[in-house]
Parts: C-alpha cells; structure tokens; sequence
C-alpha cells in the first residue's frame, strides 16, 4: 500500500486472506467496498452501468450508476472464480485509476487500493487471471498454513465472546503523503542497476539467465517487475528506519514482485518447477556487482 499498488493474495480457502483485507479497511478511514467474485458475476456489476431515470422535471435521462469499484480499497475476493471477461474488468482501473462506461471516463477515489485473494489454480471452479492483469498487481503474496504457535493464538483470538477490534491510525490524505514520501526516497545507481539486471535475467534470453530460467521460462518480467522491486526496496528501507536503500532490500522486494511475472513453459509445469524456485536461484547466484 504504503507503494501506491495493488496486492493479490494466494492460499487455499479459510487461512485468514479476507479477514486481513477487512482488518486494514478498519485501520484505515478509506471508503471499503468488497467484491465477491463468482463465475455470473458481469462486468457491469463491478464498474456499474448506464440506466434510464426520470427527471423531476419530467421526462428522461441516462444516468450513470456507479458500482462496487468506487471505492478506495476494493476487495476483490476470489478474484480468479470470475471468468476472464468479469476479471478483465478491473484493468482500466488497476492502471489508470478510472473506469469507462459508454464512451464516458469516471475517476475513481484516491488513493486507490485493489487487493484481491484467489484461491490456487489447481483447485475446482477456478479460472487463470490473464497475464496483463497479473502484471498489473504490485506484489503476489502466498498465504500459507499457520505454525502451531500461531494457530493457538488464533484460537484464542476467535473462539471467546470477545470480538478484537482494530482502531482507526491514518486517512487518505496521510496514505499519500506516506506513498509521495517513499517515491522520493533516493537509491544510488549502482543499487538501481542491481535491480535492472535482476530483472532483465528473468528473460530466458538474457545472458545473465540462469540454465534454469532458459529452460523453464517462456516469459520474463515486464519493466513493471522493475518498477515495483526498487518501489518495494524504498518502501523496506523506509520501514527500517533507513533513508537509503540498500542491495538487501532488492533482494528482499523481488521475490513477490516478480513471481506472478514469470510466464513458465509446459517443460516446467512437467516437471513441478514454480517461479519461486527459479527466482531463488537468481537471486543466489546473480552477483550485486556488474
């Protein structure tokens, strides 16, 4: 959030992705608005549509209604049970934060917050995203299975009559002064150039691509895999109480910055390969230094 981007959240249904979506809504004083995605869900139900009114006056008009959308953090919860048309919906708006509706364009509030959870794609009723909206999310997180420490707390948190609540700590106008403030964060140029190569090895043509990714990948990284690893690394340095950004904070941001970039081939599907396993060796062997 904190780098003005949108966020997907991937596990397999009842690990807490909704509940952690709702819990910022609380702390926040955003407009909320929640989505639930299913396979009849229309465009026209997420960005709203057209219709005739009446006028007081008399006689008739078109008016626009504006859907669920509008809001400054939309949930789009399990985004991938839409089909692709419903799902393609949200592609204007993740980019250029408006929606068009019969040839008119509406702006949408700002800041302005997608984040939507899918279940995986091995599982029933479930439909891929397009590869254009998944580059549009700023970071692909993977929810997994809680610790055992974790879970008793869980259960303490939910199983007795009292309901934890979350208190309000920013508005919209301090969300954008945090995002303006971590967009001026300087980074020198040798850390830059760390994070272009990082990226431009995940194109299997590249000639710092590993073995692995020249064989298992058919797609690298868009420049946006660019845009949100050095837009991450600000955002950790920032949040480690450091005015620079560091090699580490590269490396940290671009695991889920790019996994949901990488387009694998058949070969790696074959074999079991995940994009994580690929960027992890990137990351372990892709020197800092040129």
């Amino acid at each position: 959030m904190l780098g003005g981007g949108h966020v997907l959240l991937e596990g397999v249904p009842g690990l807490g992705k909704t509940l952690l979506i709702r819990s910022l809504s609380q702390v926040l004083e955003l407009p909320f608005s929640r989505i639930q995605f299913t396979p009849d869900l229309m465009p026209a139900d997420v960005t709203g549509t057209t219709i005739l009114v009446e006028e007081p006056a008399g006689g008739r008009a078109f008016e626009f209604q504006p859907g669920p959308i509008f809001a400054s953090l939309l949930l789009a919860d399990e985004l991938n049970r839409a089909t692709p048309k419903t799902q393609s919906a949200l592609l204007e708006a993740m980019q250029e934060h408006t929606v068009t509706v019969a040839k008119h364009v509406h702006r949408l509030p700002q800041p302005f917050f997608v984040m939507a959870t899918q279940n995986p794609i091995e599982m029933e009723g479930t439909y891929p995203l397009p590869e254009a909206q998944l580059d549009r999310f700023f970071v692909k997180l993977l929810i997994d299975y809680p610790s055992a420490s974790e879970l008793v707390e869980i259960l303490n948190r939910t199983t007795t009559s009292h309901v934890p609540h979350a208190d309000k700590v920013a508005d919209g106008a301090t969300v954008l002064r945090m995002i303006a403030l971590a967009r001026s964060l300087p980074i020198a140029r040798p850390v830059l150039d760390y994070a272009v190569r990082l990226m431009l090895a995940t194109h299997p043509n590249d000639d710092n691509a590993s073995p692995e990714i020249k064989r298992y990948v058919r797609l690298g990284s868009s420049p946006r895999g660019a845009q949100s690893i050095v837009t991450g690394a600000k955002v950790r340095a920032l949040l480690d109480g450091r005015y620079n950004v560091a090699f580490d904070d590269i490396r940290s941001a671009a695991l889920p910055a790019l996994r949901h970039r990488l387009i694998l081939n058949f070969e790696a599907d074959a074999d079991g390969i995940t994009a994580d396993r690929l960027l992890g060796g990137l990351l372990q062997k892709l020197p800092v230094e040129a």
